[in-house]
């Protein structure tokens, strides 16, 4: 089996203000992602920036065969949301955006804007696989891309770029922090025996206080020497399957000419020992292919493809 998860990059449709520009740009940018998903043949997939569900349609028709929707029902401001393209069908379980009850409202710009909620919603379905039920989380988190008063990416000056840049980053920590509630309601202290994956867009890299928080008790990272001996965290415990991706190919985007890996998938005790194989990419490319992209995301409106790879693992 394999899991997946990808940042489709703006999948709207054509002629709006964030989608192709005519059903020609449209069609082939269709081309390009349902290529790389033939290839993959994931079992279930997370998707993220799906603008239209139409869309989201559109693309598992190009794929072709039987496929399973289900797209959360909370967007953010751009309509874009979080979703799964699967082979069996799935049974939504949760698609929230609230935080945690004891979590409280997070600061978002200088006029004192306060949230408590995410900025796309939180999805989780069960499905069924031959080795049994799986239940899976989707999210795209905040990003690290900042966008100032008035549709602006750049700062007036330093101090604006500094409170703009916190503001971020306590809502992307907010929203970890929902997610890993999310993950408790899935593992239900049940790590060992249940198959529990999060994954999406964290939109930061592995060792990056947000991405550490879904993790859990620390102590038996991949790659530690606790990882093989078990332990009363297990039961709680997601990991990131990261260490498993060949160095070469540990990254999922290419930012101002440098590489990194903001797209995760976290696995519970019972799922990650059984991964077999994990990878961004396609398997028999020897690296991902990606344009390298900056601060002004509307640069590649209608571009075909997508700027992320996709994160894979294969699970025996």
């Amino acid at each position: 089996m394999l899991l997946g998860t990808w940042n489709l990059e703006n999948l709207y449709l054509p002629g709006g203000p964030s989608g192709p520009a005519d059903k020609a740009a449209y069609e082939t940018k269709l081309a390009a992602l349902a290529a790389v998903i033939t290839e993959l043949d994931p079992a279930l997939l997370g998707v993220q920036e799906v603008g239209d569900p139409e869309a989201l349609r559109d693309l598992a028709q190009a794929v072709g065969g039987t496929w399973h929707i289900a797209l959360s029902e909370q967007a953010d401001s751009r309509g874009i949301r979080v979703g799964f393209l699967g082979r069996a069908p799935m049974e939504v379980l949760h698609d929230t955006s609230a935080f945690p009850a004891k979590l409280r409202p997070v600061q978002a710009d200088d006029a004192g804007l306060e949230t408590a909620r995410t900025g796309r919603g939180l999805l989780a379905v069960l499905t069924e696989t031959e080795a049994g039920p799986l239940r899976v989380a989707v999210a795209h988190l905040k990003s690290k891309l900042l966008s100032y008063p008035n549709g602006r990416f750049q700062p007036r000056d330093e101090g604006e770029r500094a409170r703009y840049g916190a503001y971020a980053l306590y809502r992307r920590a907010a929203e970890a922090t929902a997610l890993r509630a999310l993950a408790d309601e899935l593992l239900a202290g049940k790590g060992k025996e249940r198959d529990v994956a999060v994954l999406g867009d964290l939109n930061d890299e592995v060792q990056a206080a947000t991405t550490q928080i879904l993790l859990g008790p620390p102590g038996s990272e991949i790659g530690t020497s606790g990882y093989e001996h078990p332990d009363r965290g297990d039961a709680m415990r997601l990991w990131d399957v990261a260490p498993l991706i060949p160095a070469e190919r540990r990254y999922s985007r290419i930012n101002s000419g440098r590489r990194e890996l903001i797209d995760h998938i976290l696995a519970s005790h019972h799922l990650v020992h059984r991964v077999t194989a994990a990878g961004t990419g396609l398997p028999d490319d020897e690296t991902p292919r990606l344009p390298s992209v900056g601060t002004d995301p509307a640069e590649r409106q209608g571009a075909p493809g997508s700027d992320h790879a996709p994160v894979w693992v294969r699970v025996g």
